[in-house]
């Protein structure tokens, strides 16, 4: 006796197209409901109430102007890194890399002020050390990109190990330079005389760092979608083998476009030693060259975009430092909320690509359609 086949109770079928409203509803909607969850987990967990707890993240972000410069300055630095691997990633070269690069033009704007900040003026200091920075960024990541392009090695493994190395060129250096003797450490770099320091505008200490965030943000969006390398390496990306029928000069694409990284990782680096920090660590890139991936793919290498999946990042940083602060939590309390809305953002992006079909009644109505 022949049975007929059951349709399955859910399908998915990948969505052609989807309108810019309908996909921010969809992420606006998975927020909505982390928040949820996440005002729940509080109530469970620590009796508060969530609604302070919110407040709370509000006001580590935006409750004074220091506060707002602040974020404001990590969100800028955050963004460049992002902005400078959107190119590579574009082209599906997975430069894990971002950390190693920001590191060589740390390294080298140190060197310049430190080296030089007795025999010459800030301004030739900050010329100088700006050259050096994007010198070194560059060089850095043509590496990976010269032995992927000539002998196809894994970029992936090649860009992070390059990382560590630079971590210990940097740790090498801050015994070399370290003050006072037998700190391990560097400290500020020219305190007294601020030689090679990038001078405050306005008043403000990071306002040229936003600025010239917003500035790298608009010229690789700029480069990406309208420039001639901006299209080249997109059909690298799509399929190096039709990049290659139509006349793309493959290798060149590749070790062109890491430069370009390397070159605003570099830039990356030269702003934390001569705007923000003044000093030199092996921890100075903070991270930011693997958190750049995430907010990079989030805004779908889309570098206007990566501004707000910048400041998503940034701004749950400041709310669950600060909720644990005032309410004296644990800061694994704070990571949760981060890690549950994250996962409810990254999930969405599942709902925006694909659609769930639920099987139909028996009266030949679909039971949902997600």
């Amino acid at each position: 006796m022949d049975k007929k086949k059951k349709e399955p109770f859910i399908h998915i079928t990948k969505r052609k197209e989807i309108s810019l409203q309908h996909e921010w509803a969809i992420r606006l909607g998975a927020i909505l409901l982390a928040l949820i969850l996440c005002a729940l987990l509080t109530t469970l967990m620590t009796h508060l109430n969530p609604i302070s707890v919110y407040a709370t993240m509000w006001e580590g972000s935006f409750g004074s102007e220091r506060k707002i410069w602040a974020l404001l300055k990590e969100l800028s630095i955050l963004l460049m890194v992002s902005v400078a691997l959107a190119p590579s990633f574009k082209m599906k070269f997975w430069n894990l890399g971002g950390e190693g690069q920001v590191l060589a033009g740390v390294l080298a704007t140190s060197a310049c002020m430190i080296t030089l900040g007795s025999k010459m003026g800030s301004g030739s200091v900050i010329l100088i050390s700006l050259v050096a920075a994007l010198v070194a960024g560059a060089f850095w990541a043509f590496i990976p990109a010269f032995f992927r392009a000539k002998w196809n090695t894994n970029e992936t493994l090649f860009t992070l190990m390059m990382n560590y190395v630079a971590m210990q060129i940097v740790a090498y250096f801050i015994i070399r330079w370290e003050s006072p003797k037998g700190s391990g450490k560097v400290g500020i770099i020219n305190p007294d005389s601020k030689i090679g320091w990038l001078p405050s505008i306005a008043g403000k200490q990071y306002f040229l760092v936003v600025l010239v965030a917003i500035l790298v943000t608009i010229v690789m969006y700029i480069y990406l979608k309208y420039s001639k390398h901006g299209y080249e390496l997109s059909v690298v990306g799509e399929s190096e083998n039709t990049a290659r029928y139509v006349g793309i000069n493959v290798p060149k694409v590749i070790i062109r476009t890491l430069i370009v990284t390397g070159l605003i990782c570099g830039l990356t680096g030269w702003l934390l030693v001569a705007s923000t920090d003044h000093t030199i660590t092996t921890t100075l890139a903070g991270g930011r060259g693997f958190l750049g991936v995430m907010v990079a793919w989030l805004a779908h290498f889309n570098p206007i975009g990566m501004l707000l999946s910048g400041f998503l990042i940034v701004f749950m940083s400041k709310g669950t430092s600060e909720i644990s602060m005032a309410f004296s939590l644990n800061r694994s309390f704070g990571d949760i909320i981060t890690g549950v809305i994250l996962f409810f953002v990254i999930g969405s992006e599942f709902f925006i690509n694909y659609q769930v079909h639920f099987r139909k009644s028996s009266s030949g109505k679909e039971v949902a359609d997600a």
